[in-house]
């Protein structure tokens, strides 16, 4: 895909932070965007910062499964097809595993996990009749390694690779391809929004995610890896978590010792 001029992009969590950056960048290149997130009004705001291609506001909730087919079916009547689905809706987590309730697993899961599957099974029929398409996963860094407070989070993420690994290699005789994101850290709302071990947001924001990469710099690195067709890239600054996967990788006694000293005692 070297061009993204009057393609469709249908982007969850298009309401801030990275969906919201996406959006702005994909339209500027001539896109078609599909607005999806819960909250309408700042939909429609994101929609008023896209220039150069159209906009579709569509309202989702990624805990409601029964609507995705007709959602979908929105998307198709509105533009007849969907060629990138950027699954980036999402929600993380802080709380020690002792501490932490089930409840906020499953909350954190039926988001992160099970809201991708449903939606992409949704979606999966429009493009397999198209004979392309690509879908977009916004995983994270944590998606490759564990570190403390982030087991469910983690675990939600960990579980996407899984599912669309076992995706791509199902569909790419149908000309349908699979884009795994591993974001670094990215200035936006995440860890505000983040719960707790109790299921409350901890509204605090995160020293590491202010000092991440903006939002509107990950989106250009995100274009650059659809465009290309990458199969899994990291996005952000080449810091302590793009050396953390490269730990992970070659050196995974070693990334343990790190997590193992940086765990709160």
């Amino acid at each position: 895909m070297s061009t993204f001029k009057d393609q469709v992009m249908w982007i969850t969590g298009a309401s801030s932070g990275i969906g919201e950056a996406l959006a702005i960048a994909a339209a500027d290149r001539g896109c078609k965007v599909v607005l999806s997130a819960r909250r309408r009004d700042e939909l429609e705001r994101v929609a008023g910062l896209c220039k150069g291609g159209e906009t579709f506001v569509l309202p989702m909730d990624l805990t409601k499964p029964d609507e995705f087919e007709a959602l979908t079916a929105e998307v198709v009547k509105k533009f007849g097809r969907i060629d990138v689905m950027v699954h980036n809706g999402g929600i993380s987590s802080r709380g020690l595993v002792i501490d932490t309730q089930l409840d906020v697993h499953r909350r954190v899961m039926e988001v992160n996990y099970f809201g991708y599957v449903g939606l992409t099974r949704a979606v999966l029929p429009v493009m397999t009749k198209q004979k392309s398409g690509r879908f977009v996963v916004i995983s994270s860094v944590m998606g490759k390694i564990g570190t403390p407070l982030r087991s469910a989070y983690a675990a939600s993420k960990h579980a996407l690779h899984g599912f669309f690994d076992c995706l791509r290699a199902e569909v790419t005789d149908d000309g349908i391809g699979v884009t795994i994101i591993c974001p670094g850290y990215i200035q936006t709302n995440v860890s505000q929004n983040a719960l707790t071990a109790d299921g409350k947001p901890t509204g605090k924001a995160s020293k590491d995610i202010t000092n991440g990469l903006p939002a509107a710099d990950a989106a250009q690195q995100l274009l650059s890896a659809i465009a290309a067709g990458t199969s899994e890239t990291f996005i952000g600054k080449l810091g302590k978590e793009r050396m953390a996967l490269s730990l992970q990788r070659f050196f995974p006694s070693v990334l343990e010792r790190v997590v193992k000293n940086a765990a709160p005692k």
